[in-house]
């Protein structure tokens, strides 16, 4: 079950490598990739590792969206479907943020249970 509720993580890592090699930025690539190994660490930094890094992946995702849109409005094409998409994507890694704060997860990395959850 910690498999489901890491997936859009490992997905988000795994788009927002594809990203950075498409950009020609292979270190923050080789990052990306190595965030997915490091969830195999049930450490709570780790997890919080995670969250502030897939929040800035959505921060990514938001300014990529932006320049794309930009872009392609200045060469009069279609930039409405390009921004949901990326702005969709952006959301995708801001849910798997969010899903380090289930129970499950805050088990598995150790960390303190909100008091909601007692």
């Amino acid at each position: 079950m910690n498999l489901m509720l890491l997936l859009p993580a490992i997905l988000s890592f795994l788009a927002l490598t594809a990203h950075w090699l498409h950009g020609g930025n292979s270190l923050l690539a080789v990052v990306s990739i190595a965030m997915c190994f490091l969830l195999l660490v049930p450490r709570r930094w780790v997890a919080r590792l995670a969250q502030v890094v897939l929040i800035l992946a959505a921060g990514v995702w938001i300014l990529t969206s932006y320049g794309i849109a930009q872009q392609r409005m200045a060469q009069g094409r279609e930039w409405k479907r390009s921004a949901v998409i990326l702005l969709s994507v952006g959301a995708f890694s801001v849910v798997g943020a969010a899903l380090f704060q289930t129970r499950r997860l805050l088990v598995r990395y150790r960390r303190p249970m909100p008091r909601c959850f007692h």
